[in-house]
């Protein structure tokens, strides 16, 4: 079994999945098999829930007050075991915030709307921009839904501001400085918190 628990630059971080929709020009996941402490983060066989309360029951949350939902894989693409997930950790550990890092994309890989429901049990949710327009946004992320991902990920993030919950958008500093400056806008119009993330770092 690979990681489902580990720790990147002081965070800890869940590695439910390694489904994704996209295959990103910059994902982090290109760079090889693991990233921070993990030995492995790529998966033979998809993780059960037992298995990811497993992992929880045996790690030390001691100091931790942020998990964060993001591993080499689209953390909704496991909707019912993120949400299971999530519930337990506030179960058991009700002091710390659950972030889920998303593409924004679960409402169309789910075929539903899901914003509530992942609000409802998550505290933060950074959504990826990526791009300030459909065509470019398919070009950089390669996802499964050409011509519908991008709206469909702005109206994901905007129902979950709607929810109340702290949420944030990003892009990875590999686009141009003017299009960086659009995605601002972008963020800023649906009420999101805006961030730019290094590629260099990986995060």
């Amino acid at each position: 079994m690979a990681d489902i628990i580990y720790t990147l630059e002081g965070g800890t971080y869940f590695n439910i999945t390694n489904k994704c929709p996209c295959s990103c020009a910059f994902c982090i996941r290109k760079k090889g098999d693991a990233v921070g402490d993990a030995k492995r983060l790529w998966f033979d066989e998809e993780p059960s829930f037992e298995d990811i309360k497993a992992a929880i029951d045996g790690y030390d949350f001691t100091d931790v007050n942020e998990v964060v939902f993001c591993g080499y894989g689209e953390p909704t693409n496991a909707l019912e075991n993120l949400l299971k997930t999530a519930k337990y950790m506030k179960e058991k550990y009700p002091a710390i915030k659950l972030r889920i890092n998303t593409n924004g994309l679960s409402d169309l890989i789910n075929g539903r709307p899901t914003a509530q429901e992942i609000c409802e049990n998550v505290d933060i949710i950074s959504v990826s921009l990526n791009e300030t327009d459909s065509e470019k946004y398919d070009k950089i992320t390669r996802n499964i839904f050409p011509g519908k991902a991008f709206d469909a990920m702005l109206q994901f993030t905007k129902e979950c501001v709607e929810q109340g919950n702290k949420v944030r958008m990003t892009v990875v500093d590999v686009i141009s400085e003017e299009d960086i400056e659009k995605s601002r806008k972008i963020c800023e119009s649906l009420g999101a918190r805006f961030i730019i993330r290094s590629f260099a770092r990986g995060r």
